[in-house]
């Protein structure tokens, strides 16, 4: 999801709103309005945080904008609203994914790094489900950083990671080099959480909103055209699944968050008429762990087709 992207949940998951300024007056006609942080979603049953009813929070999205959000039903159809629909902002046909693991816990020794760095590396994790990107106009055959993943041993200087916070840890290590055809994807540790300037939090924070989310550059921390995620760790129930490891309730995000950068950069290209993105559609619905050919079980979420108009492996 984008800075209006989210994901919390025992199976839950958010929505996020738009880092791209989704409320702001003179903001551009074709930003997605909703590609937002999700909010909690339990078992995939459709609620809002003030316990309205359905009809009520319907109303209250078309007069507020995307503060509440259905989500998905019971029976575990994509949730939004049809297909996606490209509004014509480009996509990331070939992308690639740097890692920057900010915090002394997260070093390359750390068996949690190893599994995310592993994920995203293998051509039988990650990448095998990317397939259904070609219909939007972005093919995969490898996620691996054109640039050297970054091993950041200082802590963040808060347990409160901002997203100018995580903007200027990107800065910090490829101002003048940013390659942007990557996602920078910046992984914080235990005991910090991600607040995206709304007051909407991760795991950690005392407003749980989401579990992560993906953006790009304000012009002032970062450019623009430069494209990043935050991964916070999931430490918490609301960005769990039962039974699944901490690295794979991450890469179950990892790879949400990835999909969406390539196929909704700037939060003006594919996304439906209820603003959701590809995997915002899939969210909490069919999760699953497979082994790849590396020997690692990696978590992961479907992917909305619009061909099939389901969510697909």
């Amino acid at each position: 999801m984008k800075k209006a992207t989210v994901i919390l949940a025992a199976l839950s998951l958010t929505v996020a709103t738009s880092v791209f300024a989704q409320e702001d007056e003179g903001a551009s006609p074709d930003l997605n309005p909703n590609a937002a942080h999700r909010l909690m979603n339990p078992n995939g049953v459709r609620i809002d945080q003030e316990g309205l009813e359905v009809a009520q929070v319907d109303q209250q999205f078309d007069q507020e904008g995307p503060r509440f959000v259905n989500v998905h039903n019971e029976a575990g159809t994509p949730g939004g609203s049809g297909n996606l629909v490209n509004h014509g902002g480009g996509v990331m046909a070939y992308a690639h994914v740097v890692c920057i693991f900010w915090g002394s816990s997260l070093s390359s020794t750390s068996s949690y790094v190893q599994e995310m760095r592993a994920f995203r590396n293998g051509s039988g994790a990650m990448v095998k489900h990317t397939s259904m990107l070609g219909q939007y106009g972005a093919y995969q055959s490898n996620f691996v950083g054109s640039q050297a993943d970054v091993f950041d041993s200082t802590n963040p200087s808060s347990a409160k990671v901002t997203d100018a916070m995580v903007q200027s840890e990107v800065k910090k290590w490829f101002s003048g080099k940013y390659d942007t055809n990557t996602i920078y994807e910046v992984f914080i540790p235990s005991g910090y959480y991600s607040d995206d300037g709304t007051g909407a939090q991760s795991c950690g924070g005392a407003n749980l909103q989401y579990c992560a989310y993906h953006s790009s550059g304000d012009g002032t921390h970062l450019p623009t055209n430069v494209k990043y995620s935050i991964e916070p760790y999931p430490s918490c129930s609301g960005c769990k699944v039962s039974g699944w490891t901490t690295a794979q309730n991450a890469e179950h995000f990892m790879v949400h968050e990835t999909r969406e950068a390539v196929t909704d950069p700037y939060g003006t290209t594919w996304y439906d008429a209820a603003g959701y993105e590809a995997d915002d559609k899939c969210a909490w619905v069919g999760l699953f762990l497979e082994t790849a050919t590396d020997g690692h079980t990696y978590g992961y979420q479907p992917e909305y087709s619009n061909s099939s108009r389901s969510c697909v492996n």
